[in-house]
């Protein structure tokens, strides 16, 4: 869990971290254009009109006491100033260049009339905004007194303070009442004939100017740079949520594919074709369902190739007691005395006992193969266990010599987490078994330690050949005459014995014994996980 929420909440962070610069870059790129272009609409008005000039006019104007008190504006040639070809050519097009250095702000504008020379206006401004605001208001201003002694008709003036706004833009309103000014500004238009405030982040530059007829026109100028705005959030905005709904959607594409490959599998499973499988994939949350699919999936092929081989078998196995029955049957009509009608009836009587443990191994291998038994593990003592088992065994069959070992130091670790009744039939199984193949010897090795405990059973018989060691774990297996009515055994013996083990966590296998038979070792932790 912890390292679900440490991907999730890494992937989200990793992705906010990406948009966030992503933005950030695309915001400082769109500021950039912004800020060159208020720049360039600022000064291009002024320029534009200065250029177009007479060069005369011009020169007198530039070098007026009022404009050269606020920058430094000049005619130059171009050559004099290291431009780069972009720059050149928006020159040549008559465009206005501002080029922004540590200082201030140079502006450069190819005078109209230059033909091609080269000259071009140039000015120098410490506040760009301010500077060229107070430029275009005194310029105004001397629009206006020529324009009102040439024309005195109100709709003229009124074209002609149309154009001047166009030409600068600006908006210019002609205040009607004094009363309109504070006192403050009033004392300042007519003292020095105009007043200028320069604004500040909230509010754009204004101007007062009186002309020589005594009215006062109020001039108000574009507003200051904002690096912040509506559109510009907005466009942020759009931006971040097309990238996390791109990032989202490639997600769910992704997710959405893997479990439609799960959902195909399954259909094809539900089809019959057991064999299907998911492809490995990545360790994530659908990867594990998609192992704990794939478990599941050859846990079933399994089952069902266990069932099928258990019903052929089964089938097999129930035909010879059933047989010698119906024949024991038959015989009891033609018994002419009670001596061969007990002899009958005793047939019959085992025929049905061997039908009944028959019916149990199966039973009890089902419940072991079927998904994994309830078990209840217990802290038990195993040597008690084997000790229980070989004194079984020894009434059972006194003619063998049955004998049990035990390392040194196992008394230390002989209790174990088990199920009593399964590893004591395990135990059992295997002793059993080796009793009826055991010439005359069988012997049980038991080696516990702090992690695991082991015990082997051998045997002094004939053994078992190494190409059929794991044969003989398989259910209903048989070997060259290993299944006798005398000897006895059903098949499923040491295939309930691996079972047994599998669901303790262990392994049963064979191997050659130093007394010339088989020894099959059981080997399984001596304490189970806590889960």
């Amino acid at each position: 869990m912890n390292r679900l929420f440490i991907r999730v909440f890494g992937g989200l962070l990793l992705a906010l971290m990406v948009v966030g610069l992503f933005s950030a870059f695309i915001y400082s790129s769109i500021n950039l254009v912004r800020s060159e272009h208020h720049r360039v609409t600022i000064s291009a008005p002024i320029f534009n009109w200065l250029a177009n000039q007479d060069t005369d006019e011009l020169q007198s104007l530039i070098t007026s006491s009022a404009i050269s008190s606020i920058g430094r504006l000049s005619i130059e040639h171009s050559v004099n100033y290291d431009l780069t070809d972009v720059e050149r050519e928006r020159l040549r097009l008559q465009q206005v260049i501002v080029v922004n250095d540590l200082h201030g702000s140079r502006v450069f504008k190819l005078l109209a009339n230059s033909h091609d020379n080269g000259d071009m206006l140039v000015g120098y401004f410490t506040d760009l905004y301010t500077d060229a605001n107070q430029v275009a208001g005194y310029l105004i201003s001397v629009l206006l007194n020529k324009h009102l002694a040439e024309v005195e008709a109100v709709d003229l003036i009124d074209l002609h303070i149309s154009e001047l706004e166009d030409t600068f833009n600006v908006s210019i309103t002609e205040i009607v009442g004094e009363y309109e000014l504070s006192a403050e500004v009033l004392n300042v238009v007519n003292r020095t004939g105009y007043s200028f405030y320069p604004g500040n982040e909230d509010f754009s530059s204004v101007g007062y100017y009186k002309v020589a007829s005594g009215e006062i026109y109020r001039v108000d100028f574009p507003g200051r740079y904002s690096a912040v705005s509506w559109p510009l959030i907005l466009t942020l905005l759009l931006v971040a949520m097309s990238a996390v709904g791109v990032a989202v959607y490639v997600l769910m594409v992704s997710i959405d594919r893997r479990l439609k490959s799960l959902e195909t599998v399954a259909t094809r499973i539900a089809r019959g074709e057991l064999d299907a499988r998911i492809g490995a994939g990545r360790k994530d949350a659908i990867g594990r369902l998609g192992d704990a699919f794939n478990s599941m999936a050859e846990h079933i092929q399994r089952l069902v190739g266990v069932q099928r081989e258990m019903i052929h078998a089964v089938s097999h196995e129930l035909r010879t007691p059933v047989a010698r029955i119906r024949f024991g049957v038959q015989m009891i009509e033609d018994c002419t005395n009670e001596a061969s009608l007990n002899k009958q009836l005793t047939g019959i009587d085992s025929d049905i006992q061997e039908l009944d443990e028959l019916i149990d191994e199966i039973l009890t291998y089902a419940r072991l193969e079927q998904g994994g038994p309830i078990l209840t593990f217990q802290d038990v003592d195993v040597r008690g266990i084997v000790e229980q088992v070989v004194s079984e065994q020894g009434g059972v069959k006194p003619e063998m010599t049955i004998q049990a070992e035990f390392d040194e130091g196992s008394d230390e670790w002989k209790q174990s987490d088990v199920e009593y009744r399964y590893i004591h039939r395990a135990i059992q199984n295997l002793v059993g078994n080796a009793t009826r193949y055991a010439k005359s010897t069988v012997k049980v090795h038991c080696s516990f330690d702090q992690d695991a405990c082991r015990v082997d059973v051998e045997d002094d018989g004939s053994g078992i050949p190494e190409s059929d060691w794991e044969k003989v774990f398989t259910p209903f297996a048989r070997l060259d005459d290993s299944r006798t009515r005398s000897s006895g055994g059903y098949g499923l013996g040491l295939s309930i014995v691996r079972r047994i083990l599998y669901w303790h966590g262990g392994q049963a296998f064979l191997g050659r014994s130093e007394m010339g038979g088989a020894k099959f070792s059981l080997v399984w932790p001596r304490r189970q996980p806590n889960d």
